[in-house]
């Protein structure tokens, strides 16, 4: 059975994702880390994946991730080689993209935030090899990552490959999510959870007003403050989840956004930039403005509805992937059927019974 939470908790990081990307709005990476909390959920459901599956959760957890990108690449890919993208055989990485493969034009642009679908997959591909020594030395593994980032953010440590510098910085909540799947944020007492995110978000808050990147206080742009405000982010709103949302199944519009947001999660993640880099593009063609609270307005209005023409056309696909029904609007509240009273049941059971006599 989903957990209802979890899944508010996703839907909220998505549209917290396409919102910041639209409007760069900094304080919306410190209130809702959205990146480090969905790859800590995804690391509890690949933990779940491994238990069940073992090492062929790899190949599940791709089948899944892989055909919403092939939609997007059978549009981008033709029109980039087309616009003057040489011939290279790292453009095979479009399909299972382990690097990062080459682009140009628009495309370089447009795609630009597929780094997540990167260490996405070698994060999946690792779990099978570090969630075991993960349940033996849970803080030895947990705190390696933050060390890789720590050695190489200060200059301890010069290491230009990209995936080891995002393991770094991403692998630790996806760790995190491990801890959760197997109970271990839970058995933590309040008491001793909250000190401990306490710690690490005063650690996160400290560096971060030290050390203001190019955009201000826009976590991004410090590594070391972000990586410290998620986790403790992560901590709580996973050691702290409640069981259930009883509240939501009584809001059943609002329940079936969440489901549907769930449902089509990678779909936006994939199509919101390409659209945000589409419609950046037409306001400077035509000179339409680009800064101000009313252009941002009007700009994020246009977004979401490419996002949900995108997410109509494409959003499929992901039922496909994950072998269910396709659905243009997954999350369709079920038609309730009547309750039926006993005086109601009694008088069906007689016609039932008569009926019976009759056939005899």
């Amino acid at each position: 059975m989903r957990n209802r939470y979890l899944d508010c908790l996703r839907a909220a990081a998505v549209v917290r994702v396409v919102v910041y990307h639209v409007t760069g709005l900094a304080a919306l990476t410190i209130l809702l880390p959205a990146m480090s909390v969905m790859f800590a959920l995804a690391g509890s459901l690949m933990a779940a994946s491994v238990d069940r599956f073992g090492v062929s959760a790899i190949g599940r957890r791709m089948r899944r991730l892989l055909p919403s990108l092939w939609a997007v690449m059978a549009l981008f890919l033709p029109v980039m080689l087309a616009t003057g993208l040489g011939w290279d055989w790292r453009i095979l990485f479009w399909a299972a993209p382990f690097i990062d493969p080459p682009a140009n034009g628009f495309g370089l642009a447009a795609l630009s935030a597929n780094w997540y679908l990167r260490d996405f997959l070698w994060f999946v591909a690792l779990s099978p090899l570090v969630l075991p020594i993960f349940r033996r030395f849970p803080l030895p593994t947990l705190a390696a990552p933050f060390v890789l980032l720590i050695v190489t953010e200060l200059k301890l440590v010069t290491i230009d490959n990209y995936v080891l510098r995002d393991i770094g910085m991403y692998f630790g909540a996806w760790m995190l999510g491990f801890a959760h799947h197997d109970g271990m944020l839970r058995r933590l007492t309040w008491r001793r959870l909250v000190p401990i995110a306490a710690v690490l978000a005063v650690a996160g808050a400290a560096w971060i007003v030290t050390h203001p990147g190019p955009r201000g206080y826009d976590l991004n742009d410090i590594r070391i403050g972000n990586a410290l405000w998620s986790s403790a982010f992560v901590l709580i709103a996973l050691g702290l989840a409640p069981d259930a949302l009883p509240w939501l199944s009584r809001r059943p519009r609002l329940d079936r956004l969440v489901t549907f947001l769930n449902s089509r999660a990678l779909t936006i993640y994939l199509w919101h930039v390409p659209i945000i880099v589409g419609v950046g593009w037409v306001a400077l063609r035509y000179g339409w403005p680009l800064t101000g609270a009313a252009a941002t307005t009007v700009r994020l209005a246009v977004v979401l509805a490419g996002v949900a023409l995108a997410v109509l056309a494409f959003g499929w696909i992901e039922d496909v992937a994950a072998k269910r029904r396709p659905e243009l609007f997954p999350g369709r509240v079920a038609t309730r059927q009547p309750v039926r009273t006993s005086e109601e049941v009694l008088v069906s059971r007689g016609q039932e019974a008569q009926i019976a006599a009759l056939r005899a």
